[in-house]
């Protein structure tokens, strides 16, 4: 299959803030026409100003949509595939954590996080495919994750929406292969969006365990260190040369590799990895810390110099 020709449409969810607003400006920098989806219609309204300033030439359509409604998702999908006769390039990006055990979690929540992370994917690429294959060369991105490689204690329905993301994207590319549409599978690691700190709690938690949870979510987010911006540039470079996945980050490669080796113990493999990696991260913190202090003059301590 010839390489991605970034020219015609892009459908990009969860586009307001994170991957998907850098997906937006690095398309439109290669000369895509958008449209964008999300629930924030504010923060949706901000990537089109910073579209539309960067690249001119690039129309902008915006859809505000919440994609745990699934009838106002298919209607939306339904639409698009009307309107936007050039689409070549569907993004899949949109999701949602939950934080807690499985008994924690109600069933409307579960239900919740797999309509936005999973049953969205599927109804859009289902209404929008018809599209994409009129137009050879197109292509259908879907986003799943590192804990669509592992699944961590604490997160399974995430970890369960991130597997059938993988499940339905390999199983597309299977049907797909006599096509001239590609597919690809993105599994991200440690990305610094606003999905950790805006994951919900499970409402069947008591008042500590809420509390516990929290904190948890805050020392998971300081540890997230690869951009958002260098995140879209490995899906574009993925897309360009129609790789069936792309693992960003040595977040995701080495769990990918380890669940290969030890597909049924790779959590005490990980446990372990995460420990060392804990106690280097320790480590090297205090040593710079100490190096700084060495370093500093009487008269910098005095005048309190920044550190």
């Amino acid at each position: 299959m010839r390489e991605f020709d970034f020219s015609g449409t892009a459908v990009i969810t969860g586009a307001a803030s994170g991957i998907g607003r850098e997906l937006a400006r690095a398309l439109a920098g290669r000369g895509m026409n958008l449209v964008l989806l999300d629930r924030d219609s504010a923060g949706l309204a901000d990537t089109s100003s910073i579209v539309s300033t960067q690249c001119p030439r690039s129309t902008v359509s915006l859809f505000t949509v919440d994609l745990s409604d699934r009838a106002a998702t298919r209607e939306l999908g339904d639409k698009l595939a009307v309107e936007f006769t050039e689409l070549s390039l569907l993004v899949n990006n949109a999701g949602v954590a939950m934080t807690g055990a499985f008994e924690q979690i109600s069933e409307e929540e579960f239900d919740w996080l797999i309509d936005i992370n999973l049953g969205a994917p599927i109804l859009l690429t289902r209404a929008l495919l018809p599209r994409l294959l009129s137009n050879p060369g197109s292509h259908i991105v879907n986003v799943s994750s590192v804990f669509g490689l592992v699944a961590p204690a604490q997160n399974i329905p995430y970890a369960t929406s991130k597997f059938g993301i993988r499940g339905f994207t390999e199983g597309l590319r299977a049907e797909l292969a006599g096509t001239e549409v590609g597919v690809t599978c993105v599994h991200p690691g440690g990305i610094k969006t606003n999905i950790a700190r805006q994951a919900r709690i499970g409402s069947l938690m008591t008042t500590e365990e809420a509390a516990a949870a929290r904190r948890a979510s805050l020392e998971f987010e300081s540890i997230l260190t690869i951009s958002a911006e260098t995140a879209a540039s490995t899906i574009m470079d993925g897309v360009a040369r129609r790789r069936p996945r792309v693992l960003i980050g040595a977040s995701a490669k080495i769990p990918d590799l380890v669940a290969r080796i030890f597909p049924s113990n790779y959590h005490k493999v990980i446990d372990v990895v995460e420990a060392a990696s804990s106690a280097f991260t320790r480590i090297t913190t205090t040593l710079s810390n100490t190096r700084l202090s060495n370093s500093e003059t009487p008269s910098d301590a005095a005048v309190g110099a920044p550190r």
